[in-house]
């Protein structure tokens, strides 16, 4: 049976006659790793702040654990990591002195602990440089060390790899993956990085307009999203939009058409009445971006 970590139910949060968020529902249950996605504006960080107790509902409720955020704030927010926006961090001190820093906050955190947090983040050889000489992916990763000394039940990210390169990209999602091994917790991440998330996570939960449209295994949502394109590739696509006007452009060789297979003999033979040259036919899958997309209506994400 599956543990449920996080439970948010019909919240609600107004502002004078404003409404932000509209009956938001989602649930997140142990080694899950959920991503938390939606156009601008659509009350991704309200629905955070309201988890984390850092803005007062208006109505609904959020349980972490089984603990009322409100009721038993406390119980509920010890449960929690969390890092939003970026990590704070003392850039004159050492990352090993940050986090005597921070265990001081919590009771029977031991050097022990401190020492299996720094192996799990992967920054044994670093750890006494200051953190003003850390790379920002570096930062990062002491920003999680921090928020999961306390061995918190959920842990929640808001654009964890902002400003990271690929490499540093990498090393968050192997150590997000990690987490969820070795400790056991359940991860909310908000990102508009949907390439990472469709990598990452194996829930998704989409936002519009303060309410939740969507909340699926993310292999569903792609799935429902009519699963796949068919890429062309061709000797010249010059001519290709005149041909086929529901064709993509990929680039001078390739486009893309979303049919079922059904349809490709119709276009083949299209193409070679026009003395198109095909080279080959091949099935894609959509990506979350496509299905996102799909479910919003083409809206910017943050």
């Amino acid at each position: 049976m599956e543990s449920s970590i996080l439970k948010c139910e019909s919240l609600c949060k107004s502002f004078g006659n404003k409404t932000i968020l509209n009956k938001v529902s989602l649930e997140i249950n142990s080694k899950d790793i959920l991503g938390f996605i939606g156009p601008n504006g659509a009350g991704k960080t309200t629905t955070i702040k309201l988890i984390l107790g850092l803005q007062s509902i208006t109505s609904g409720k959020v349980e972490i654990k089984g603990f009322d955020i409100e009721k038993q704030f406390a119980k509920a927010i010890e449960q929690v990591g969390a890092i939003v926006e970026n990590p704070d961090l003392y850039m004159y001190l050492s990352g090993y002195e940050n986090l005597k820093l921070i265990s001081n906050l919590y009771k029977g955190i031991d050097e022990k602990r401190i020492q299996e947090v720094i192996k799990l983040v992967k920054l044994e050889n670093r750890i006494k440089d200051k953190v003003s000489k850390y790379s920002l992916g570096m930062r990062q990763r002491l920003g999680i060390a921090q928020a999961i000394l306390h061995k918190p039940a959920l842990l929640i990210l808001d654009e964890p790899t902002n400003g990271l390169d690929p490499e540093g990209i990498r090393e968050m999602r192997e150590l997000l993956l990690d987490l969820v091994d070795k400790e056991n917790m359940a991860i909310l991440i908000s990102s508009h990085n949907l390439a990472e998330l469709d990598n990452l996570c194996n829930k998704i939960c989409i936002i519009k307009n303060g309410e939740i449209i969507e909340t699926s295994d993310i292999a569903d949502i792609k799935k429902e999203a009519n699963t796949s394109y068919n890429i062309f590739e061709v000797k010249d696509t010059t001519k290709i939009k005149e041909i086929i006007t529901n064709s993509i452009i990929i680039n001078k060789n390739e486009f893309k058409l979303d049919i079922q297979k059904e349809e490709i003999p119709n276009i083949v033979k299209k193409l070679v009445e026009e003395d198109i040259l095909i080279y080959e036919i091949k099935r894609e899958e959509k990506s979350l971006e496509d299905a996102f997309f799909e479910k919003t209506g083409g809206n910017i994400i943050e």
